[in-house]
């Protein structure tokens, strides 16, 4: 079972900058798509950010252009680098890992950082 772990989250005025971090406990080299899930107050959790295992991005319309993902598999870290952030962007940020086993995907989640911009 694959344990993530974010850091990074906090307080940012609009325009701010922060970088997320999400630790595994296990090397990523052998997981598939890692990513970012964001979940604002009274909405459900939505996709921001993937990326495959070769390192190839996927970026939600909202955050594109302005959020980066990478992957460092000697450090098992996934980031999320984050720029020009607007109020809209406060959410509890979420990690994800897809394990695929022989019995199929599983899905593994962080328990949040939570990210908050004051206009």
């Amino acid at each position: 079972q694959v344990q993530l772990v974010e850091s990074g989250g906090g307080l940012v005025q609009a325009g701010g900058s922060l970088r997320l971090s999400c630790a595994a406990s296990e090397t990523i080299a052998s997981i598939g798509v890692m990513g970012w899930y964001r979940q604002a107050p009274g909405k459900v959790r939505e996709f921001v950010a993937t990326i495959s295992r070769g390192g190839s991005p996927t970026y939600s319309n909202s955050v594109k252009g302005r959020f980066t993902i990478s992957r460092d598999n000697a450090k098992d870290t996934v980031y999320l680098q984050m720029i020009t952030l607007k109020p809209e962007d406060t959410a509890v940020y979420y990690c994800s890992a897809v394990v695929v086993t022989s019995t199929g995907p599983n899905t593994y989640w962080g328990q949040g950082t939570q990210v908050t911009v004051s206009s």
